[in-house]
């Protein structure tokens, strides 16, 4: 099986955050788990962010020729 695309890579990490957000605005976790999930949470936004800043060199750097 191939790599995921840095797309797909994203797509996969947002996808897991949305739920991580979900699960936290339920309120319905255990102190211990809402910290372990906000801790992922973080991770994720943070790995997603270089994605885009990624993403934003590339497309400035086509468009710059």
């Amino acid at each position: 099986m191939s790599e995921p695309t840095t797309v797909e890579q994203y797509e996969q990490l947002l996808t897991e955050l949305q739920t991580i957000v979900e699960r936290l605005e339920r309120g319905e976790l255990s102190l211990a788990e809402a910290l372990h999930l906000y801790e992922r949470g973080a991770e994720l936004a943070a790995t997603c962010q270089q994605l885009l800043d990624m993403a934003e060199l590339r497309v400035r750097q086509l468009a710059d020729g």
